[in-house]
């Protein structure tokens, strides 16, 4: 029960966060992104606890390519196949199926830099 209560806790931490990041960057959401967020967030935090010991651009590295992969699939399902058009990258430069794009996975490896020490953050002050 500990660790359902635990994930349910960074689950929302990444759902809000990266609800706020994407109204921030585009001007609005959609509710796939923000359980796009909260997944891929829980995804980095239990890989960067995981990996602690590891050279942070390691992790930054795995964590893009995990975002990128989720990306992907929920693209393919939100976008390609029910055709809610909520993000297309087929105008971006190395894109694949308009889903994901070099662009973006770039980004992600950024933003992983500073989410490292978040989750960090996270698993020593609020779970102690």
């Amino acid at each position: 029960m500990k660790k359902v209560k635990e994930n349910s806790k960074v689950f929302m931490i990444g759902s809000l966060g990266y609800s706020l990041i994407e109204i921030l960057w585009r001007g609005f959401t959609h509710w796939t992104m923000v359980l796009t967020g909260g997944l891929c967030f829980t995804l980095l935090y239990h890989l960067n606890n995981k990996l602690k010991r590891k050279p942070l651009i390691r992790k930054c590295i795995l964590g893009a390519g995990l975002i990128t992969l989720v990306e992907f699939m929920v693209g393919c399902i939100v976008n390609l196949w029910l055709k809610w058009n909520v993000w297309d990258y087929s105008r971006c430069r190395f894109n694949l199926c308009g889903q994901i794009c070099l662009l973006y996975s770039s980004l992600w490896f950024l933003l992983c830099m500073p989410l490292c020490f978040f989750t960090s953050f996270v698993k020593k002050k609020i779970w102690r």
